[in-house]
């Protein structure tokens, strides 16, 4: 069994892993409130905030009637916020020591990469690498406030990655443009129920795409034209006009997403799309990438709401599959 840590933002958050059950117990501790008021997360502040949480979410863990069965300890190494990741290494380091057992070090992306089949292995643990085999090689998209991700996963459980932004992420993209819309950190999911209420072809916004060779998103140019477009708009005009805008500038987001995922598929021999990340839960993206899965005759994988944010679950997949594979 393996104790996972996860500590690389502003999440404090543990997990157990079964590799003959699946996840039997995870928790987690936000400061989404705690940050909202900075618009955005405090490093300093995250990091105190952990050393504070991480103690009673360990004491709410299954842990004391499975300790005897754990076999390995696992913990984020990266990327993330350097104070941050240490409170989390400082943990796994001590219950390392503590009850002697073998520290397994996880990137981050590289949890969010193996989480859209994590329901795959719970619905069969014994019969899991037969499945998984069936689904690679896999095309997958990592998609979050700090990063933005195309990769694929070969037959040989090998990940590569394929395209990924080279300013800002487009869940940083989603963020920033509600903030110049004056809405409160994070922005995402606001701005998804807006765009609800909105006509998504009510603004014109640049779709920057690339060719099939240039490996890379960029959304930065996307933030610059909402601003100046702001600019020209009144504030009664951009209360009124509110639900478009959002619409509008959401649909440019994911158009670029869509465009360049789907060159990948056409140019692949994939059996398999996935989606994860913190921006994965928008119902509206996991909508256009279960489409494109479907005309493409593949079959699509989304990680879970509670493991699309950061979350120890997914480490402790990841660790699971860095073992056996």
């Amino acid at each position: 069994m393996i104790l996972a840590i996860e500590s690389s933002c502003d999440e404090s958050a543990l997990a157990l892993f079964d590799p003959a059950l699946g996840i039997i117990d995870e928790k987690i501790s936000s400061q989404i409130q705690l940050h909202s008021e900075y618009g955005g997360v405090v490093p300093d502040l995250a990091s105190r905030e952990h050393l504070k949480n991480f103690p009673l979410i360990l004491e709410q863990l299954a842990l004391a009637e499975n300790e005897d069965r754990l076999s390995h300890i696992a913990v984020t190494y990266g990327p993330g916020l350097a104070g941050c990741l240490a409170m989390g290494g400082m943990l796994a380091k001590s219950l390392a020591f503590t009850y002697g057992l073998p520290l397994i070090r996880v990137n981050h992306l590289r949890g969010h990469a193996w989480s859209p089949f994590i329901a795959l292995h719970e619905r069969e643990p014994s019969a899991f690498e037969a499945n998984l085999n069936t689904q690679l090689p896999h095309l997958g998209l990592i998609v979050s406030g700090g990063n933005t991700v195309l990769f694929e996963i070969d037959v040989n459980k090998s990940i590569r990655i394929l395209a990924e932004t080279v300013d800002d992420a487009a869940g940083e993209a989603l963020d920033k443009g509600g903030k110049l819309l004056g809405l409160a950190y994070p922005a995402g999911p606001r701005i998804e129920a807006l765009a609800k209420e909105g006509n998504k072809d009510a603004i014109e916004f640049p779709k920057a795409m690339g060719n099939r060779k240039e490996k890379r998103f960029s959304f930065s140019g996307l933030k610059t034209s909402l601003r100046y477009k702001l600019e020209k708009l009144s504030k009664s005009e951009i209360e009124e006009q509110l639900g478009s805008i959002c619409a509008s500038y959401q649909e440019a987001v994911f158009y670029q997403l869509l465009k360049k995922t789907g060159q990948f598929i056409k140019e692949g021999n994939y059996k398999s799309l996935g989606l994860s990340g913190g921006v994965a839960n928008n119902q509206n993206l996991q909508n256009k990438f279960q489409h494109l899965a479907k005309s493409n005759k593949i079959s699509f994988h989304c990680a879970l709401p509670k493991h699309n944010g950061d979350n120890a679950g997914m480490i402790a997949f990841a660790g699971f599959i860095d073992l056996n594979f």
